[in-house]
């Protein structure tokens, strides 16, 4: 009964052994000439592109970049989803003549986050990833071979439903937002 998982009876191996060679991909910082730089970022692109479930980055340059970059993208996104949801909640906690000053400008700022991200952010295999901190899964890696002290974990996550979420709550900040133009303007 210990081997299975608390939820909808999955079972869990909770042996901390190694992972598989299949689950993890390992940017080695092995300076080969003076295109290493490129090489390093060729590596990276071929294991984001095979999806690996872990990629360990060990050059410091490039892993510092791709956990800047997933930062950025999930900072657009969680403006998204607050300025949406502020922008939706407002008329129910201010009165209805000061709530367009509060409503219109987030409504804005959703839209304009979630455009970005779509537009930037959609289509790069970097966004199915998140960086890893959490010890007890990091004590699986085999991180032992590594040369680096510092290196950046990457975790291959599922993204569909935070895409929709922010996506749902900006369309409908923008319906809000348009409606009260409208009711502005022409009526």
């Amino acid at each position: 009964m210990a081997a299975w998982g608390r939820r909808r009876g999955v079972p869990v191996n909770r042996e901390r052994g190694v992972m598989s060679s299949t689950d993890c991909y390992i940017v080695h910082e092995i300076y080969n000439g003076e295109n290493a730089q490129d090489q390093f970022e060729w590596e990276l692109e071929q294991a984001l592109e095979a999806q690996y479930k872990y990629i360990v980055i060990e050059p410091t340059r490039i892993g510092d970049e791709t956990a800047r970059w997933i930062a950025v993208g999930n900072c657009l996104h969680k403006t998204a989803v607050l300025s949406g949801v502020s922008c939706l909640l407002t008329p129910l906690s201010l009165p209805l003549e000061y709530s367009r000053y509060v409503a219109l400008p987030a409504g804005a700022v959703s839209v304009a986050c979630a455009l970005l991200y779509g537009i930037s952010w959609q289509f790069d295999p970097c966004c199915k990833y998140q960086v890893e901190y959490d010890s007890q899964k990091l004590s699986r890696l085999p991180l032992h071979t590594l040369t680096s002290s510092s290196p950046v974990v990457l975790v291959r996550k599922d993204d569909i439903h935070r895409k929709r979420l922010h996506n749902t709550i900006a369309l409908a900040a923008l319906a809000y937002c348009v409606k009260k133009v409208y009711e502005l303007y022409v009526v």
